[in-house]
């Protein structure tokens, strides 16, 4: 797995033109990241522990309900949430899969909360920080992990999804596919993912955002 010299670079066109439709509103959406404030932190995690294997719109609309109730203070089994029946004058189409899995991961980022913040304020690397996350918070992989930094406004980590690693494969710079649940698997395409940004002169961040809307024709954290 390596980057090609003679990788799909044809296709670089719509790459451009892409980042020409939707380069400003990612420029908006990261600018916006950086400003998430720390009493929120909490339900961006939530947000990350949610979207594997779910809607990100959906996962949204649990998050911001879980908010409206004060979830982190009062500590409710969120089950019910989770599968969408406290929705009466929302889609009520909203679920979430696994959902008593899930419920236990939300009650249990609840519970580690302390140790999760205080990695946050650790002046460490963005990729150490990453490392810690994945030992703490239960359910977290270096995917969610990479995903709630970025959510939170780091810079210096990917969000390896199946959008990227399929986009990766479409330009020639994975050329074959890969399992990135290991660190080390990771560390090896995130630095793909990287070199193939900066020899595109898109700024990796973006360029991650882009991939994504790409795939789903939208702009979404």
């Amino acid at each position: 797995m390596h980057i090609e010299k003679n990788s799909k670079m044809s296709n670089a066109k719509e790459i451009f033109d892409l980042y020409a439709k939707y380069g400003e509103e990612i420029k908006r959406t990261l600018a916006n990241f950086k400003q998430v404030p720390e009493e929120d932190y909490f339900y961006e995690l939530c947000y990350c522990l949610l979207t594997p294997a779910n809607k990100a719109e959906y996962a949204l609309i649990v998050v911001e309900y879980l908010k409206e109730k004060n979830f982190f203070e009062n500590g409710f089994k969120p089950t019910k949430v989770l599968r969408g029946s406290v929705f009466d004058s929302r889609p009520k189409k909203v679920y979430i899969r696994f959902h008593n899995q899930k419920a236990e991961r939300l009650l249990r980022a609840r519970e580690d909360w302390a140790k999760i913040r205080s990695i946050l304020h650790q002046s460490i690397e963005v990729s150490k920080k990453r490392d810690y996350l994945v030992e703490t918070v239960y359910g977290f992989g270096y995917k969610e992990a990479s995903h709630f930094l970025r959510n939170i406004g780091s810079e210096g980590v990917a969000v390896l999804d199946r959008h990227i690693l399929r986009n990766l494969q479409n330009f020639g710079v994975l050329d074959s596919k890969i399992n990135v649940a290991t660190r080390k698997n990771y560390h090896f395409v995130e630095k793909l993912f990287f070199e193939f940004a900066k020899s595109i002169g898109i700024p990796a961040e973006e360029l991650d955002l882009l991939f994504w809307a790409k795939e789903t024709g939208y702009v979404l954290k």
